[in-house]
Protein backbone atom coordinates (compact mmCIF):
# COMPACT_ATOMS: atom_id res chain seq x y z
CA UNK A 1 0.00 0.00 0.00
CA UNK A 2 1.98 3.53 -0.73
CA UNK A 3 1.38 5.85 1.30
CA UNK A 4 1.69 10.39 0.93
CA UNK A 5 1.93 11.91 -2.28
CA UNK A 6 2.56 8.99 -4.09
CA UNK A 7 -0.08 7.50 -2.90
CA UNK A 8 -2.61 10.56 -4.52
CA UNK A 9 -2.45 10.86 -8.31
CA UNK A 10 -2.25 14.65 -9.01
CA UNK A 11 -2.26 14.07 -13.16
CA UNK A 12 -5.15 11.72 -14.75
CA UNK A 13 -3.93 12.15 -18.72
CA UNK A 14 -0.82 13.31 -20.46
CA UNK A 15 -3.16 16.00 -22.31
CA UNK A 16 -3.86 17.66 -18.67
CA UNK A 17 0.09 17.48 -17.66
CA UNK A 18 0.72 19.73 -20.44
CA UNK A 19 -1.68 22.10 -20.47
CA UNK A 20 -0.79 22.83 -17.22
CA UNK A 21 3.05 22.69 -18.08
CA UNK A 22 2.04 25.31 -20.46
CA UNK A 23 0.85 28.03 -18.41
CA UNK A 24 4.58 27.33 -15.84
CA UNK A 25 6.50 27.60 -19.53
CA UNK A 26 4.49 30.57 -20.28
CA UNK A 27 5.88 32.13 -16.56
CA UNK A 28 9.35 31.22 -17.00
CA UNK A 29 9.04 32.66 -20.44
CA UNK A 30 7.56 36.21 -19.11
CA UNK A 31 9.78 36.49 -16.07
CA UNK A 32 13.37 35.52 -18.09
CA UNK A 33 12.41 37.77 -20.95
CA UNK A 34 11.76 40.47 -18.66
CA UNK A 35 15.32 40.43 -17.07
CA UNK A 36 17.30 43.69 -18.20
CA UNK A 37 20.42 43.71 -20.24
CA UNK A 38 22.42 43.62 -17.00
CA UNK A 39 20.82 40.34 -15.84
CA UNK A 40 23.08 38.83 -19.28
CA UNK A 41 26.34 37.08 -18.06
CA UNK A 42 25.06 37.92 -13.88
CA UNK A 43 26.33 35.77 -11.15
CA UNK A 44 25.80 35.52 -7.50
CA UNK A 45 29.03 37.34 -5.76
CA UNK A 46 29.55 34.12 -3.45
CA UNK A 47 28.43 30.63 -3.46
CA UNK A 48 30.00 27.21 -5.17
CA UNK A 49 28.24 24.57 -7.87
CA UNK A 50 25.03 25.85 -8.55
CA UNK A 51 24.47 28.10 -6.11
CA UNK A 52 27.25 30.46 -7.91
CA UNK A 53 25.83 29.81 -11.52
CA UNK A 54 25.00 32.62 -13.83
CA UNK A 55 21.83 33.50 -15.01
CA UNK A 56 22.26 32.29 -18.37
CA UNK A 57 23.75 29.16 -17.24
CA UNK A 58 20.67 28.50 -14.82
CA UNK A 59 18.20 29.16 -18.10
CA UNK A 60 20.28 26.35 -19.82
CA UNK A 61 19.55 24.46 -17.06
CA UNK A 62 16.05 24.83 -17.02
CA UNK A 63 15.75 24.20 -20.63
CA UNK A 64 18.13 21.03 -20.35
CA UNK A 65 16.76 19.55 -17.33
CA UNK A 66 13.16 19.56 -18.89
CA UNK A 67 14.59 16.79 -21.45
CA UNK A 68 16.26 14.86 -18.71
CA UNK A 69 12.99 14.28 -16.95
CA UNK A 70 11.14 13.45 -20.24
CA UNK A 71 13.97 11.13 -20.80
CA UNK A 72 13.11 9.21 -17.29
CA UNK A 73 9.67 9.32 -18.09
CA UNK A 74 9.68 7.71 -21.55
CA UNK A 75 11.99 4.56 -19.90
CA UNK A 76 15.02 6.03 -21.90
CA UNK A 77 17.13 6.08 -18.93
CA UNK A 78 17.74 9.26 -16.39
CA UNK A 79 20.29 10.90 -19.52
CA UNK A 80 20.74 14.60 -19.46
CA UNK A 81 21.19 16.07 -22.54
CA UNK A 82 23.38 19.14 -23.29
CA UNK A 83 22.10 22.21 -22.64
CA UNK A 84 20.76 24.83 -25.44
CA UNK A 85 23.19 27.62 -26.27
CA UNK A 86 22.12 30.52 -23.96
CA UNK A 87 25.31 32.15 -23.87
CA UNK A 88 23.01 36.05 -24.68
CA UNK A 89 19.92 37.46 -22.99
CA UNK A 90 18.44 37.41 -26.56
CA UNK A 91 18.78 33.73 -26.72
CA UNK A 92 17.10 32.77 -23.51
CA UNK A 93 13.05 33.11 -24.50
CA UNK A 94 13.55 31.24 -27.44
CA UNK A 95 15.50 28.57 -25.62
CA UNK A 96 12.47 27.98 -22.94
CA UNK A 97 10.07 27.92 -25.92
CA UNK A 98 12.07 25.17 -27.94
CA UNK A 99 12.55 22.98 -24.69
CA UNK A 100 9.17 23.18 -23.81
CA UNK A 101 8.27 22.31 -27.94
CA UNK A 102 10.47 19.41 -27.78
CA UNK A 103 9.24 18.18 -24.23
CA UNK A 104 5.54 18.57 -25.88
CA UNK A 105 6.28 16.45 -28.44
CA UNK A 106 8.04 13.97 -26.71
CA UNK A 107 5.41 13.29 -24.60
CA UNK A 108 2.23 13.97 -26.71
CA UNK A 109 0.33 10.70 -27.44
CA UNK A 110 2.14 8.68 -25.36
CA UNK A 111 -0.48 6.63 -23.02
CA UNK A 112 -2.33 8.09 -19.69
CA UNK A 113 -1.73 4.65 -18.42
CA UNK A 114 2.11 5.45 -17.98
CA UNK A 115 1.42 8.33 -15.47
CA UNK A 116 0.73 5.34 -12.83
CA UNK A 117 3.61 3.03 -14.23
CA UNK A 118 7.12 2.41 -12.31
CA UNK A 119 10.34 4.37 -13.17
CA UNK A 120 13.75 3.07 -11.90
CA UNK A 121 15.39 5.89 -9.93
CA UNK A 122 18.62 7.11 -11.12
CA UNK A 123 20.62 6.41 -7.48
CA UNK A 124 18.66 4.03 -5.74
CA UNK A 125 16.68 1.11 -5.84
CA UNK A 126 13.25 3.08 -5.68
CA UNK A 127 10.89 3.55 -7.78
CA UNK A 128 8.46 6.36 -8.82
CA UNK A 129 5.48 7.00 -10.90
CA UNK A 130 5.40 8.50 -13.81
CA UNK A 131 3.70 11.10 -13.20
CA UNK A 132 5.92 12.23 -10.23
CA UNK A 133 8.41 12.06 -12.30
CA UNK A 134 6.90 14.97 -14.24
CA UNK A 135 5.75 17.26 -11.11
CA UNK A 136 9.68 16.72 -9.81
CA UNK A 137 10.38 18.70 -13.81
CA UNK A 138 7.53 20.97 -13.15
CA UNK A 139 9.06 21.74 -9.25
CA UNK A 140 12.71 21.65 -10.95
CA UNK A 141 11.60 24.58 -13.27
CA UNK A 142 9.46 26.66 -11.08
CA UNK A 143 12.46 26.45 -8.13
CA UNK A 144 15.05 27.94 -10.72
CA UNK A 145 12.68 30.32 -12.07
CA UNK A 146 12.00 31.51 -8.17
CA UNK A 147 15.65 31.46 -7.87
CA UNK A 148 15.86 33.38 -10.63
CA UNK A 149 13.11 36.19 -9.93
CA UNK A 150 14.85 36.39 -6.43
CA UNK A 151 18.52 37.16 -7.87
CA UNK A 152 16.53 40.38 -10.08
CA UNK A 153 14.79 41.47 -6.78
CA UNK A 154 17.88 41.85 -5.21
CA UNK A 155 19.32 43.40 -7.73
CA UNK A 156 16.49 46.19 -7.76
CA UNK A 157 15.34 44.70 -11.52
CA UNK A 158 11.61 44.18 -11.92
CA UNK A 159 9.97 41.34 -11.01
CA UNK A 160 6.75 40.31 -12.65
CA UNK A 161 3.88 39.30 -10.30
CA UNK A 162 2.54 35.96 -10.85
CA UNK A 163 -1.14 36.62 -11.13
CA UNK A 164 -0.73 40.51 -12.19
CA UNK A 165 -1.61 41.48 -8.57
CA UNK A 166 0.57 42.55 -5.85
CA UNK A 167 0.02 41.76 -2.25
CA UNK A 168 -0.61 45.23 -1.68
CA UNK A 169 -4.05 45.10 -3.60
CA UNK A 170 -5.28 42.24 -2.18
CA UNK A 171 -4.48 43.70 1.26
CA UNK A 172 -6.15 47.29 0.42
CA UNK A 173 -9.41 44.99 -0.72
CA UNK A 174 -9.40 42.75 2.59
CA UNK A 175 -11.60 45.16 4.17
CA UNK A 176 -14.53 45.08 1.49
CA UNK A 177 -14.00 41.69 1.63
CA UNK A 178 -14.44 40.67 4.45
CA UNK A 179 -17.73 43.15 4.80
CA UNK A 180 -18.78 41.43 1.50
CA UNK A 181 -18.70 37.88 3.50
CA UNK A 182 -19.96 39.03 6.89
CA UNK A 183 -16.40 38.47 8.65
CA UNK A 184 -15.33 40.69 11.57
CA UNK A 185 -12.47 41.56 13.05
CA UNK A 186 -9.15 43.32 11.90
CA UNK A 187 -8.32 40.94 9.23
CA UNK A 188 -4.92 40.55 7.56
CA UNK A 189 -3.69 43.46 5.29
CA UNK A 190 -0.67 41.52 4.05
Amino acid sequence: MQSGLEARQVFRSVDAFLRYFEGVNRRAVRDIGALPPEADGWTPKTGDGERAWSINKLVGHMCGSRLYFASAYLGRGWISPPPPDVSRRELWVPALEASFAEFRELLAGTPDAWLERRIPMIDSDGTLSGWRILMMMIEHDIHHRSQIDTYAGLNGWEVPQIYNRAAETIGALQEQERAKHGVSGPGNPL
